[in-house]
């Protein structure tokens, strides 16, 4: 008796667990699996005061340089790191490597600096007050990270803000996704159909003012955000295996007190957008 109830829980037990493991793998939910590829990070904190006096102005530089530093195609892995050196430097620096593009950056951010010390002396001269040396005073802060990892997608942001006098700094985050299945960084045009962009906008529209719990996307004018009609695709996205998120940075879309906004549209209300030859096909399912 004891052998047959044995038995009966064992046969219910697996049955829970086939059970469990169908319902976590629907038929059209997509698996993804994380990349084999390893990263490395430089940090820099460097400060210089004007005239070298620690009493004058000064500019500080912060940087945490994210990159990819181990992956098993050399090849595309050359390709990626001068993908992250070119986001974060620009392209007077991508042939470069990681490091040394950091310094060679770092040397032209305080060499670029130390050219107001003539400018500075001669106002300070003229009137030597806090508003002057306010005015001299400049920083740059740029950090990366990385957001999405897995099935050949590499997803990741910088965010940066900087002073140069005024009466504010400026703030940017900026997205990227790179297919390292040759190292390419997609567009637009590699993930969606031709003629995407009205469909698009509408979507992008429709979720910023649901995000601001507004009906009417009209209304959004009435709350800081310039004309709906000119919102459109910028490319400045970011993909996981759940959506496409876009940011549309401060006074693209808005007035500056609305800051960043981000807009996260999922794959089933961009099925028919995307390309089914494309890159992101595998995250759409066709029961959708």
């Amino acid at each position: 008796m004891r052998t047959h109830i044995c038995k009966n829980l064992t046969f219910l037990l697996l049955l829970s667990i086939v059970g469990a493991f169908v319902t976590g793998c629907r038929k059209g939910q997509k698996q993804v699996a994380r990349n084999d590829i390893q990263f490395d990070s430089i940090k820099i904190d460097k400060t210089y005061h004007l005239l070298d006096n620690p009493k004058n102005p000064n500019c500080n530089l912060q940087i945490n340089f994210i990159f990819p530093a181990n992956y098993k195609d050399k090849e595309v892995l050359k390709k990626i790191q001068e993908q992250f050196v070119y986001t974060y430097f620009g392209d007077k620096y991508d042939t470069l490597s990681p490091r040394d593009a950091l310094n060679k950056y770092t040397d032209a951010y305080m060499e670029s600096y130390k050219k107001l010390e003539s400018d500075f002396k001669n106002e300070t001269e003229k009137n030597n007050n806090t508003s002057v040396k306010t005015w001299f005073s400049y920083y740059e802060i740029t950090s990366g990270k990385i957001i999405f990892n897995k099935d050949n997608f590499l997803s990741f942001v910088i965010n940066s803000e900087n002073y140069t006098g005024g009466a504010h700094g400026s703030h940017a985050i900026n997205n990227h996704v790179i297919s390292l299945l040759g190292g390419k960084m997609l567009t637009e045009e590699d993930i969606f159909i031709d003629n995407y962009q009205d469909e698009l906008s509408r979507l992008l529209v429709k979720h910023i003012a649901k995000q601001n719990k507004i009906e009417d996307p009209k209304e959004l004018e009435n709350i800081g955000y310039f004309s709906v009609d000119e919102i459109s695709p910028n490319g400045n996205f970011l993909i996981d295996d759940r959506g496409i998120t876009y940011t549309y940075n401060e006074y693209e879309i808005a007035a500056y007190v609305i800051g960043v906004t981000n807009v996260f549209l999922p794959y089933e209300e961009l099925q028919s957008l995307i390309r089914t030859d494309g890159p992101l096909s595998k995250f759409i399912s066709p029961n959708l």
